[in-house]
Parts: structure tokens; C-alpha cells; sequence
């Protein structure tokens, strides 16, 4: 079973090798977004740990290289 979700996982990603990325920036730019916003109790949470921003680093550098080894 996992190595079933791993074969159709990378054959995506052979696809479409730029996906991981942009989901990356909209990651970052929605952190960017919510560090403006008002100080509701989950979103100043997120703006304060930075959440989105590492999440969304961490995707994109997986991307950059899943997508140059696929």
C-alpha cells in the first residue's frame, strides 16, 4: 500500500515537477498575508511560530529536488 501511494506520488510529481513549488509561494505569501491581519487566537498564533512560511519552505525545497531527480 505505501509503496503503491509512493509509484503514483512520484509519477505525479514526474508530471508536473512544478506543482510543489507553487504551492511553496502560496504558502509563504499567505504567511506574509496573515502577518497583517487582525490577532484572532489561531491566526496570530500561525503568524507568530511562522507555521505556513517553514511549511512552505520545506515543500519547496522537496520540490526542487524531487523534481530534478524525477
Amino acid at each position: 500500500m505505501i509503496n503503491e501511494f509512493f509509484n503514483r506520488f512520484s509519477e505525479f510529481i514526474a508530471r508536473m515537477p512544478g506543482l510543489p513549488i507553487l504551492i511553496a509561494l502560496s504558502l509563504i505569501l499567505l504567511n506574509f498575508v496573515l502577518q497583517l491581519l487582525i490577532d484572532a487566537p489561531i491566526v496570530g498564533w500561525m503568524a507568530q511560530t511562522n507555521c505556513l512560511l517553514h511549511l512552505g519552505l520545506v515543500i519547496g525545497l522537496l520540490g526542487l529536488l524531487l523534481g530534478e531527480a524525477l
